[in-house]
């Protein structure tokens, strides 16, 4: 006798498992293309638009999920000093508005000359496209920084203070379109501050493992439901949960722990964002008209950044992390078409210029190096004198061995170098706090940006150094910066250390010396400690 099965949900699952294939498929074919996965998911949800593959639903609650889980771990990285500099409130503030007047304005000439979609449109209603243009997308630049191991490097958090201060005008936007207004129990958020130090105890007492993660979800989705019962946005509950407890040494571990949960539900943001359904011919006209426009965006952002005295490559690097469209353009779009406001085809309109300033982005930060320094002469005009303190290029003195990045493995390479050979040593890190807390400990470390192509030009104009040891953790870094030493021809000894043995390959093509396999040698290394620290009589 067969026993009973619920076919519907048989039905389900195999459109789950179709979707989660092609996102596969299609993601790896993006990944050989040289394109970020993410590329590929956007593709799948356009593929499977209309055509009742993929459960909708479903992918809303993992996109709402994987948004949720992003911003919190955002939260965990964020300084709020950063949030005070000129370089992100003065520079998000023009900057927004000078988007959304030009682009308000080139909407208006368009709907007056009788352009396909915007023939209909008033002023208000061109207002409102230029709003939702104006905006860089979170997720997007957040994942490749991530990526590229660059959360921490000077653009990189510059460039997420610009998007947290968009998010301020998102949040305020949602809630005057809404007609919502926070309840009195909102002021009882505050009372956050002063529970901080019973998150942090917390915090401690758990541990690592299983719980870590857990906790980590119960803070990201408790936050957002605390401010979601008050009548705030709860994605920003997530982030000041992550805030609270940024400062908290193990704030790290926990982000990297959750790190896997964040990019699986991720992949249901970007394959919902395809699902609108596949525009017309006149919205893909359009779209295909304002995804170029993202350069001016661009070209704003570079003028601004480096006015505010930051250097010519870091206002490159800020002005591509930034260069696309958010997907809070889809929101208001939503928005737009469910109050009346807009006609239902700007929605798949802005789905597909959305996706193509990803791709867009995408290209460009692959390419970002050589873009750079191919135009190298014409970045570095626009550079002014008076530069920031945090962006000047820094001298390395009489160092004879550098050792770049300063965290478990590089502190103690570090300090076996210096035990060995004295103080000939200097070490280096991108991140600010790392380095400020070596120096305290007594070690001579620099801030820097071990990828940064002047300062690497600097330090071969006037060093000493015989050899540089690279104790990065991203991959795609060390090959940056094996690419960067090249590129300044410096001819000392290089060594490098990498996780798996085809990465040790293409760190040795690209020019180290010497590559540590820290996996392979981690037994080695172990087996040899306990032969040193044995004593037979003890």
């Amino acid at each position: 006798m067969c026993p009973n099965v619920d076919f519907e949900w048989i039905a389900i699952g195999l459109n789950d498992v179709a979707w989660v294939s092609v996102a596969f498929v299609l993601g790896l074919a993006a990944r050989l293309a040289g394109l970020p996965p993410l590329v590929g998911f956007l593709a799948t949800g356009f593929l499977l638009a209309n055509q009742g593959v993929a459960d909708g639903q479903l992918l809303q609650k993992l996109s709402d999920l994987g948004i949720t889980l992003l911003l919190f771990t955002v939260g965990l990285k964020l300084n709020l000093r950063t949030l005070a500099r000129p370089q992100v409130w003065a520079v998000t503030t023009i900057h927004s508005t000078a988007v959304v007047a030009l682009f308000s304005l080139l909407g208006y000439a368009a709907a007056v000359a009788g352009a396909t979609l915007f023939a209909d449109l008033d002023l208000t209603q061109c207002v409102l496209i230029a709003f939702a243009l104006s905006f860089s997308s979170t997720v997007y630049v957040v994942k490749a920084l991530e990526g590229r191991g660059e959360m921490t490097s000077l653009h990189g958090r510059i460039s997420i203070g610009i998007l947290l201060m968009q998010d301020v005008a998102a949040v305020i936007f949602l809630a005057v379109s809404s007609a919502t207004v926070p309840t009195l129990w909102a002021l009882s958020l505050l009372l956050l501050i002063p529970l901080r130090p019973l998150l942090h105890k917390a915090l401690e007492i758990i541990g690592h493992g299983e719980l870590l993660v857990l906790y980590g979800f119960l803070l990201a989705l408790g936050g957002a439901e605390i401010f979601e019962l008050v009548g705030l946005k709860g994605d920003l509950g997530a982030l000041v949960l992550g805030v609270l407890i940024a400062a908290h040494p193990k704030a790290e571990e926990m982000s990297k722990a959750m790190l896997g949960f964040k990019d699986l539900f991720l992949l249901g943001f970007f394959v919902s964002i395809g699902l609108s359904g596949l525009p017309g011919t006149d919205a893909l006209l359009t779209a295909l008209v304002l995804a170029p426009l993202v350069l001016a965006k661009s070209a704003l952002f570079f003028g601004l950044l480096t006015r505010f005295r930051l250097r010519a490559r870091t206002s490159f690097m800020a002005t591509l992390n930034l260069s696309n469209y958010s997907e809070f353009g889809l929101i208001v779009a939503a928005i737009g078409v469910g109050n009346a406001w807009l006609s239902e085809e700007w929605m798949a309109t802005l789905s597909i210029a959305v996706s193509l300033s990803f791709v867009l982005a995408a290209v460009l930060g692959t390419r970002s190096s050589m873009l750079y320094s191919r135009f190298h002469e014409t970045w570095t005009r626009h550079q002014r004198a008076d530069l920031i303190e945090d962006d000047r290029q820094l001298d390395l003195g009489g160092a004879t061995l550098a050792v770049i990045g300063m965290g478990g493995v590089g502190t103690g390479t570090y300090d076996t170098l210096l035990a060995t050979h004295g103080d000939v040593v200097i070490g280096v890190d991108i991140d600010p706090v790392t380095a400020r807390k070596q120096r305290e400990a007594g070690r001579n470390v620099i801030r820097g940006d071990p990828s940064d192509q002047d300062f690497w030009d600097r330090v071969e104009a006037s060093h000493t150094l015989q050899r540089v040891l690279l104790a990065l953790p991203s991959h795609a870094t060390t090959l940056a910066v094996l690419d960067c030493l090249r590129c300044a021809g410096f001819s000392g000894h290089i060594a490098a250390t990498a996780r798996f043995d085809d990465q040790a390959q293409q760190l040795l093509d690209a020019g180290a010396h010497t590559v540590f396999n820290m996996y392979a040698r981690a037994g080695a290394g172990f087996a040899t400690h306990v032969e040193r620290t044995f004593d037979p009589a003890g």
